[in-house]
């Protein structure tokens, strides 16, 4: 469904993860339908964020710093970071990982972060306006 090994592997543990998760209130009547109902739901989940996020980096700053590779290049992002993160919580770099490189929709960065939905998208939104900035200062 995914077309991708290492998607539906990723996928597989998701499932595994909501199953454990649900244990207490899932009915273990028909275990191998409801394993290919939450397969499924967690694949169409993927599908659906794959097609709202772009697989390109948000901008080409950003782009620059994950491909840092010379010791020059990768002191020079890591102080780019440090700026964007220098006035905001830990949790701010934890949601940005978790969104922007790791892939997790804002829900399931809101879990993992336990925060609202909307919570995340405003600090995404402030980090996005950080970097705005410190591109046009480059500039």
């Amino acid at each position: 469904m995914l077309h991708d090994e290492q998607q539906a592997l990723d996928a597989m543990q998701d499932v595994f993860v909501q199953v454990c998760r649900r244990k207490d209130t899932l009915d273990d009547r028909g275990c191998s339908s409801l394993l290919f109902r939450v397969a499924t739901n967690v694949c169409l989940n993927r599908l659906r964020s794959r097609g709202r996020k772009p697989s390109e980096p948000a901008s080409e700053l950003l782009g620059r710093i994950a491909a840092a590779s010379e010791d020059l290049e990768r002191s020079q992002a890591r102080s780019l970071l440090s700026r964007i993160f220098a006035s905001e919580p830990e949790s701010s770099a934890t949601i940005a990982v978790l969104h922007l490189h790791d892939g997790l929709t804002l829900e399931e960065t809101a879990e993992a972060v336990n925060m609202s939905v909307s919570g995340v998208r405003k600090r995404l939104r402030k980090l996005r306006a950080i970097l705005s900035e410190l591109e046009a200062a480059e500039a």
